[in-house]
């Protein structure tokens, strides 16, 4: 038997404290009845003795205290879920926003997922091509691993987000492939983008979008991950999909959590965010990852816009911990107009070795990764003295490396917004960029991939032979958007 309470004692932004209740437990889900019979739900945070708190999903607006009646329903919060749920575009909560109608399913599942036993899970090994070469060559990302993408307020990570949704797949495989993207406290605009994205591509059929706007209830954020990545685990464990989760932007997330611990008046930890921040945060990312036995899997890109640029703030902080690398976006490759802005040397992936190699990718493209980072390095670091003593006083191998930075950065890293490269295509560039070095200056590449791959380019014939293969690019560009627009 439900019990129905109207004993509720005070209501401080999303939270509802109710006094006198019996067998409430933590995490159950609870109904709220309001005066005109309106209903809203919300999740027990906390019990003590006789008292609940409880957040409210939709917030405290409209609840009056006198007239409100509380049910606590004895279950978690859960979603229905079927094979029918590729294609749609649902709210924070997981409610259908696209005028269809709501899925029929008999299987419910729980919104706070099952923790993985470490015993079970199976190590990632498989390379996933984003068709972005300064991931695919240098931080390869790996079948079920979590990998964050690291930017800034002005920065494109939405962009990079949308195309890494669309062009993401697991090489060498006809296996199902599908994207859940969740976006949290992102702009009405912001929403409309990625919704036209997905269905001007055709991605939206093999995706599932979960949308939070900034003007929707804080508590709504903290369970849109969750929903998003119950979702996932439902079509990887249980319909063999090998999954690529996106979630954008966890920094909202982590501000939600720090409004709610201030409404509790709990102790702050660093820099105001509640001190189990860590741990929230842990509950997410370790979602992902493969099960012995099972044929799909769940690979995470969760992107955070660092606040003030500040990659020591805790938010970057403890999701660096949890992850396995980071993907760092640059303001200043972004003022050249560069996209993807990613700056490879700050950027990691930890399981990257895991993913690549003969059978996988190419025997050599560990060899290749090792000296673009390190050619790119020194260029770097001539740029800068250079800056000091002019360029003048270089010898003829140093103004290689720095023009070696300017050709990287210009054609290596810089790609079309709709520019799908293949792993192949993004070696092929890699090995041309780095023949403007003299031969004796490779000394991470094998000298048998040398023998085999070396060209010798001078600059100018670098520049042509790019400029010939970027124009072809452009037409296939303009195919598309031909194709897009008939």
């Amino acid at each position: 038997m439900i019990k129905e309470y109207s004993t509720i004692k005070e209501l401080k932004g999303p939270l509802m404290v109710v006094d006198k209740v019996e067998d409430v437990a933590y995490g159950e889900l609870v109904q709220i009845r309001l005066g005109d019979n309106t209903l809203k739900f919300g999740q027990v945070l906390e019990v003590d003795e006789s008292r609940a708190i409880v957040q409210l999903f939709e917030g405290s607006f409209g609840v009056d205290a006198k007239e409100t009646r509380v049910r606590f329903l004895g279950e978690t919060m859960k979603i229905y879920l079927s094979e029918q749920v590729l294609g749609r575009v649902f709210d924070g909560k997981g409610y259908p926003i696209d005028n269809l109608p709501k899925l029929v399913s008999k299987d419910k599942f729980d919104v706070n997922g099952f923790p993985i036993n470490p015993y079970c899970r199976d190590h990632p090994n498989d390379f996933i091509q984003t068709g972005i070469s300064a991931i695919d060559l240098m931080n390869t990302l790996v079948r079920g691993q979590k990998l964050p993408i690291f930017s800034a307020f002005g920065l494109p990570h939405n962009k990079l987000a949308a195309q890494i949704a669309r062009q993401a797949r697991v090489l060498n495989e006809k296996e199902n492939f599908s994207v859940i993207f969740a976006a949290m406290g992102i702009t009405n605009e912001e929403a409309l983008f990625f919704i036209n994205e997905f269905k001007k591509t055709g991605a939206l059929d093999r995706s599932v979008l979960f949308l939070n706007l900034a003007n929707n209830p804080a508590i709504e954020r903290i369970i849109t991950p969750r929903v998003a990545l119950t979702t996932a685990e439902y079509l990887a464990f249980y319909h063999n999909m090998h999954v690529l989760v996106i979630l954008t932007d966890m920094t909202n997330y982590c501000e939600a959590l720090r409004e709610i611990s201030a409404a509790r008046d709990e102790v702050p930890g660093r820099r105001g965010y509640p001190g189990y921040m860590y741990t929230d945060l842990a509950t997410i990312y370790e979602r992902a990852g493969r099960i012995k036995g099972k044929k799909g899997s769940i690979t995470q890109i969760p992107i955070l816009t660092l606040p003030d640029d500040d990659i020591t703030h805790p938010i970057p902080d403890l999701t660096g911990y949890i992850t396995e690398g980071q993907i760092v976006l640059s303001r200043d490759l972004h003022r050249k107009g560069i996209y993807p802005p990613i700056d490879v040397l700050p950027s990691l992936s930890r399981l990257m070795k895991n993913g690549i190699g003969e059978g996988k990718t190419d025997v050599f493209h560990l060899n290749l990764s090792d000296q673009l980072y390190a050619s790119y390095a020194k260029g770097r670091e001539l740029r800068d003295l250079v800056a000091v003593i002019g360029e003048e006083s270089l010898d003829e191998v140093d103004k290689l490396y720095l023009r070696f930075a300017e050709f990287f950065e210009k054609y290596f890293l810089n790609q079309n917004l709709n520019e799908n490269r293949d792993i192949q295509k993004t070696f092929d560039l890699a090995w041309n960029l780095i023949s403007i070095l003299p031969k004796s200056e490779l000394k991470r590449i094998k000298q048998d991939y040398l023998n085999k791959y070396y060209k010798g380019f001078s600059l100018p014939e670098f520049e042509k032979k790019h400029l010939a293969s970027a124009s072809v690019d452009l037409e296939s560009s303009l195919d598309f958007f031909k194709i897009d627009f008939e």
